[in-house]
């Protein structure tokens, strides 16, 4: 392998467990500021997602908008968009990047990478600079040489076009490109079927069905050179 392409989030680090505290703070700023309960403000920010995906469409990076997501909050409230919309959508990611961790081994992985001179990149379903702004504080930055999201693609995973700017940012042939993810259909098979090497990362667990695919269960367990072969 010359080139190793990762998603980020539940791949780099675990997007599932910090969401939780993005949200908690989501919900404090919303019952400070507007005396609503937790329940509400999760029932309004659910129905302000369904809002958002009727209107723009599921496969595009501004579904993962969340200052789009908590403008519409705002509105389904009749409450001022200023200042408000911009501090909960803060409340939620300055929270959530805040408290996140990257996964166990991964950074070392990365660092094993660069040594042996393997291009690093991302490629993920979201925002570009939410996912700078994660790689920064995880600690990963400096082990990447480029990132790829859909809002640049201007489409998700699996679609092939994502994968495909994946593969001429890493400046050599598919074949020679790994992309390791979390999610078995975008990531995995969606690598595989633009012709990457798709590697699935099970998140420190079982694999949740058999599969033909390489597993990476861990990346502390990675043997390195057996990986680049």
């Amino acid at each position: 392998m010359k080139a190793v392409i990762f998603d980020i989030d539940n791949t780099l680090y675990s997007y599932d467990k910090n969401h939780i505290y993005g949200m908690k703070a989501l919900t404090d700023y919303c019952e400070s500021a507007f005396g609503k309960s937790a329940e509400e403000t999760l029932a309004c920010y659910k129905k302000a997602g369904q809002i958002m995906i009727d209107r723009i469409g599921g496969d595009v990076a501004a579904i993962h908008n969340r200052l789009l997501r908590t403008q519409g909050m705002l509105e389904l409230w009749e409450k001022p968009v200023f200042p408000h919309a911009r501090n909960m959508y803060h409340a939620y990611w300055d929270t959530l990047i805040r408290q996140s961790q990257p996964v166990p081994g991964v950074i070392d992985f990365l660092k094993e990478l660069k040594k042996r001179g393997v291009r690093t990149g991302t490629g993920t379903d979201m925002t570009a600079y939410i996912q700078y702004k994660k790689l920064e504080s995880l600690g990963a930055a400096p082990y990447i040489d480029f990132m790829v999201s859909s809002e640049e693609a201007g489409v998700e995973k699996p679609h092939p076009h994502l994968f495909e700017i994946c593969v001429e940012k890493a400046g050599v042939q598919a074949v020679e490109c790994a992309f390791i993810g979390d999610n078995y259909k975008k990531d995995v098979e969606g690598a595989c079927n633009s012709g990457l090497r798709g590697i699935w990362y099970t998140q420190e667990q079982e694999p949740e069905h058999e599969t033909d695919y390489p597993i990476i269960r861990s990346f502390t367990k990675v043997d390195i050179d057996h990986f680049l072969k």
